[in-house]
């Protein structure tokens, strides 16, 4: 039976105030109070699943950025992107008030250890019954990788290469045992089936690990792959692994040609379209009249830092930017550093509106403002014209984005049959295949 083609929504989370709309913690329905209580994370794990998002994952850096200036202060002082707790420790909090909600953390390949990370999130698709995914990174600035004990980071065909090899290495991991390798039977005395257990043996040119695992599998087999590479390189690993395909293109022609290049990449290795969501990135504002939503965009506004703007602007691209112009210097400038993806999204922006790249990196992200049916007009638009298979939402506040979101648009998306009403599957890979 075939099923119908449908939306698949994902939240972009950060544990911090703020996501990726500048200044937003300054709202004054942002909660400040609530960043280390557990309820939070409860909440927002409810949140999503009553607005039946297929997954939220977390954002991660490793350190303060300190590109902006050579100093941190504006990125911290202003309340940047920031990571205050290590999201591993909220999402198992997430997963128990959740039955659906597919729960994903990001994990950088180039400071990280194949077992390490297939033991974490191993353990995680494990308490969540089948609904984690990883977000994979290389990691693009030389602050993390002074943190990670290296002098910076290395050339970027050398972190997919490691990526590739570590991604091998944690697919063997979560491969050592069969589905059926526990077997628990008091009376035999039979706690597993060891025959049914394996090494990985895995010995690549940038890692190996032995196993087995000392974690079964999961009932959904291993995590889901989330991969946000937008450069050549980026985009053969996405197409060689990514379940779910994250990216910032600015506008929908922008979305049809990397949707229809990543297609082309996956059909060259023989993988169908279809295993893989192509997901832009949409941060709305939503009203309930047009001047409402306006209202509320402009007041959003009126709260941006612009020296916080420049500070994440250059800690994306990997270049200190108040002393750059073009794009093309800020590529020669940021070295091994940078975002191609976060490059690219500036310069559709400056195209787009017919401005200069300098005045793009000091825009904060677009923002749709308008009513429930306005938004899913625009997102219905993208997704039956070949520019997404869904959407990826930041919240623009946290989090009552999403609050709102689920009350008003989520409806809207289900009257059209664009959003599944139910969860059609128990895991996130299920959901991921059957939208409902």
């Amino acid at each position: 039976m075939s099923v119908k083609r449908k939306m698949h929504l994902v939240a972009y989370l950060k544990t911090g105030p703020t996501a990726s709309y500048a200044s937003a913690w300054r709202h004054p329905s942002a909660p400040l109070h609530d960043i280390w209580d557990a309820e939070r994370y409860e909440n927002l794990a409810r949140l999503l699943e009553e607005a039946r998002f297929d997954a939220g994952f977390f954002a991660d850096g490793l350190g303060l950025p300190d590109i902006y200036k050579n100093s941190f202060a504006d990125y911290v002082g202003r309340g940047g992107q920031l990571s205050l707790i290590d999201p591993m420790t909220v999402l198992p909090l997430m997963a128990r008030v959740t039955r659906h909600l597919g729960l994903g953390n990001t994990i950088s390949t180039t400071f990280n250890q194949p077992y390490q990370i297939a033991r974490s999130l191993g353990s995680l698709d494990l308490l969540s019954r089948g609904r984690a995914a990883w977000n994979v990174v290389t990691s693009a600035t030389d602050y993390e990788a002074r943190n990670c004990g290296m002098d910076g980071v290395p050339p970027k065909d050398d972190r997919y290469d490691r990526a590739d090899d570590v991604l091998e290495a944690c697919f063997a991991l979560w491969d050592c045992w069969d589905p059926d390798a526990l077997v628990l039977d008091r009376k035999s005395g039979v706690f597993a089936d060891a025959s049914k257990i394996r090494y990985a043996n895995h010995v690549g040119p940038y890692v190996r690990t032995r196993g087995p695992m000392s974690i079964p599998r999961s009932p959904q087999g291993r995590p889901l792959i989330l991969q946000a590479g937008s450069s050549p390189r980026g985009r053969a690993c996405a197409a060689r692994w990514a379940d779910m395909i994250f990216c910032t293109t600015a506008t929908k022609a922008d979305g049809i040609a990397f949707r229809s290049d990543m297609h082309a990449r996956l059909d060259a290795i023989g993988r169908s379209p279809v295993e893989c969501a192509i997901l832009p990135t949409l941060s709305v504002v939503i009203g309930e009249t047009e001047s409402i939503a306006k209202e509320k965009a402009e007041y959003l506004d009126s709260l941006i830092d612009p020296e916080l703007v420049m500070a994440s602007s250059s800690t994306l691209l990997g270049v200190d930017l108040s002393r750059i112009e073009t794009a093309e210097e800020a590529e020669v400038a940021a070295g091994n550093q940078g975002i191609a993806g976060s490059r690219d999204r500036m310069s559709q922006v400056a195209k787009a509106q017919g401005i200069s790249f300098a005045q793009a990196v000091r825009k904060p992200r677009g923002l749709l403002a308008g009513t429930p049916a306005m938004i899913a007009d625009v997102m219905e638009d993208w997704f039956t014209n070949g520019a997404c298979d869904g959407f990826v939402l930041p919240p623009t506040v946290f989090p009552g984005t999403y609050e709102e979101f689920g009350r008003m648009v989520t409806p809207e998306l289900q009257r059209r049959g664009l959003l599944r009403r139910e969860y059609a599957g128990r895991t996130l890979r299920e959901n991921l295949a059957n939208p409902g």
